[in-house]
């Protein structure tokens, strides 16, 4: 299912079922192993509401970065510890959202990388870090043969439309955090994501889910129940 059928019935998401079968390619639900969620118990009630979303498809994409150096192993490890216990109807990935810093530059020379949704590489880069050091490393990981997502370029703030259009043209493709539609980030985010919407730029969406409060009582609710789309097309 794209975005484009996505946001485009006058309806709550969860109510019109149009989320049945899609798939959420940006989560923290994977226990214990970065900033999201701690324990097993956790992410399984987060798969619970998930079923009740229609969501068919849920990409696990820990972290990877200088302070959260997370080795492949070891993530294939507990992958497989929350695949076993999950008995839902939900199909769990394993990926991995990359920070580029110096630890990915020594990832990708070295060729141990995760592959996430569509054997992409999902990347990202600090809310306030400049355009230049980013576009150097994407164009490493593109020169390698990779195809990059570019996980929620709504929040990186010296990202203008000149330049995600640059990256665009380049054959990045982007990733909407659901959450920014309804201001969850503020208004900038809210505002950028928009645009790109509007202008037809994203091509994945995920939750970006670290926290079993954020979906059992805050922005998945409001993303998925309280807002119609309607309301999101007008951002």
């Amino acid at each position: 299912m794209g975005l484009g059928e996505l946001f485009s019935r006058k309806q709550s998401i969860i109510s019109s079922g149009i989320l049945q079968g899609a798939t959420d390619c940006h989560s923290h639900i994977l226990p214990g192993v970065d900033d999201g969620l701690r324990s097993l118990e956790d992410s399984l009630e987060v798969l619970g509401w998930y079923e009740t979303s229609g969501i068919s498809n849920l990409w696990c994409t820990p972290h990877i970065m200088e302070e959260v150096a997370n080795r492949t192993a070891d993530l294939e490890e507990r992958f497989a510890v929350l695949r076993d216990a999950y008995r839902g109807p939900i199909s769990l990935h394993l990926g991995a959202e990359y920070m580029m810093d110096a630890n990915y530059g020594r990832r990708l020379a070295s060729g141990d990388i995760i592959k996430s949704i569509d054997g992409h590489v999902l990347l990202e880069t600090y809310s306030a870090s400049p355009f230049a050091p980013a576009l150097e490393l994407i164009r490493k990981t593109l020169d390698a043969g990779y195809t990059v997502v570019l996980a929620h370029p709504e929040r990186y703030r010296y990202f203008g439309e000149k330049e995600l259009g640059m990256l665009h043209r380049m054959g990045v493709y982007f990733q909407l955090n659901l959450p920014s539609l309804t201001g969850w980030y503020g208004e900038g985010p809210q505002r950028k994501a928009g645009l790109l919407l509007g202008n037809g730029w994203y091509s994945y969406f995920g939750s970006d889910c670290h926290r079993l409060s954020a979906v059992r009582d805050q922005f998945l609710k409001k993303c998925l129940k309280s807002k119609t789309v309607s309301e999101l097309q007008s951002l």
